[in-house]
């Protein structure tokens, strides 16, 4: 099977990654910050550990500022749902996966105000229009760094400047990008930061976390509940990471995507340049298919990496089907945008994402470019 769905989840993961998991359950087995006997300190010391390779992969310099969670979706909805009240305004983009469009979309019925700026149909967002689009009294400007449809990068700095000026905050969804492209927060001025540990970070599913910048000056947990400190206080900690680390933190995950982290801090450029390779050759092997539609920024612009497509009228989830059966795996359907594709025209039938990962090779992405010509000969007139 040649797998080309890491843009939903990266596979395979560096074997450390494994073997650090089996550790924390096998060697480790206590709950972090939850006891003080010697095997909840290296609880702790392991999730530390953790925390300092984020935030030294981020560029922050205070790994207290770096909170795990589940997911990036949990991570979206931490942020939002910490910063926004009735009466703010938030400016996005109409691309937005669902994880930061259906929060927006129930704060803007208890009184938030969402502002769209819409994306050019390749997915670019035009720093201009969201200059405008930023004003006095914006509390938020919340977008993602790259469609996980679409994969046109988004140009953040002077978008950040514009939102500071006006003394707004930035909330930043780098699901498909963090991993594959370097990114600084305190070098972008970026307030908060969204990830997931299972996509470009290599590190297993279940992992996330949410950066908060020091311009955040308050920020309300999505949960509460024991965070192993302050337990004598009725209201939740102030003091980060713990005010949004309520409930035992999942170890044996933290553990994987800290070896996840070790394995990038040695190999990061290598890994960078064969995704920005694969995925340029994807692009120039489905762009010469009659009958191929691909979606996204053309040939040789600089687009994260993925590459989605639409093959006629034939629906995009037969297409992912049969190419299964040839043996390629890859995702077809909405892909949890189904903004982004309403902007690329194709809500109706979707579209079929191929997304190599560190470990995809040449060979891998000639497997597919073969299977989707010959499925291409077999279904278009």
């Amino acid at each position: 099977m040649v797998y080309l769905d890491n843009a939903a989840t990266s596979y395979p993961k560096p074997p450390a990654v494994l073997d650090a998991m089996r550790a924390a359950i096998e060697r480790i087995g206590a709950s972090p910050g939850r006891g003080g006997h010697r095997q909840a300190i290296e609880a702790g010391r392991a999730v530390f550990r953790c925390r300092a390779a984020v935030a030294d992969l981020i560029g922050a310099s205070e790994p207290e500022r770096v909170a795990f969670t589940k997911n990036a979706t949990e991570a979206i909805n931490t942020a939002l749902c910490g910063v926004l009240r009735p009466g703010d305004r938030v400016v996005t983009t109409d691309i937005e996966h669902n994880a930061m469009w259906r929060p927006l979309c129930r704060l803007a019925r208890t009184g938030v105000e969402v502002d769209v700026v819409p994306a050019e149909p390749d997915g670019t967002v035009d720093p201009e229009r969201m200059l405008r689009a930023i004003g006095e009294g914006t509390r938020l400007v919340a977008l993602t760094h790259a469609s996980n449809v679409l994969g046109a990068l988004v140009d953040v700095r002077p978008i950040a400047a514009a939102a500071h000026a006006a003394g707004a905050l930035v909330l930043l969804d780098a699901a498909q990008t963090l991993g594959e492209r370097p990114l600084d927060v305190e070098g972008l001025e970026i307030d908060l930061l969204a990830a997931p540990g299972h996509k470009g970070l290599l590190g297993p599913q279940g992992t996330g976390f949410l950066y908060v910048g020091p311009r955040v000056d308050a920020i309300e947990p999505l949960t509460f509940g024991g965070t192993g400190s302050r337990s004598e206080e009725e209201q939740q900690p102030d003091v980060l990471p713990d005010r949004l680390e309520s409930g035992t933190l999942n170890l044996p995950g933290i553990a994987g995507l800290s070896a996840a982290l070790s394995y990038l801090a040695e190999h990061g450029d290598a890994v960078r340049a064969s995704v920005r390779q694969r995925t340029a050759e994807l692009v120039t092997g489905l762009s010469e298919i009659a009958g191929v539609r691909l979606l996204g920024p053309r040939e040789g612009a600089v687009r994260a990496g993925l590459v989605a497509f639409t093959l006629g009228q034939t629906d995009s989830e037969e297409v992912a089907a049969a190419l299964d059966q040839r043996g390629v795996a890859c995702r077809g359907g909405l892909h949890c945008a189904p903004q982004a594709h309403r902007k690329a025209g194709t809500l109706d039938r979707g579209a079929v994402r191929l997304s190599p990962g560190p470990f995809t090779s040449a060979e891998d992405v000639e497997t597919a470019i073969r299977a989707v010509d010959a499925l291409a000969r077999e279904v278009l007139p």
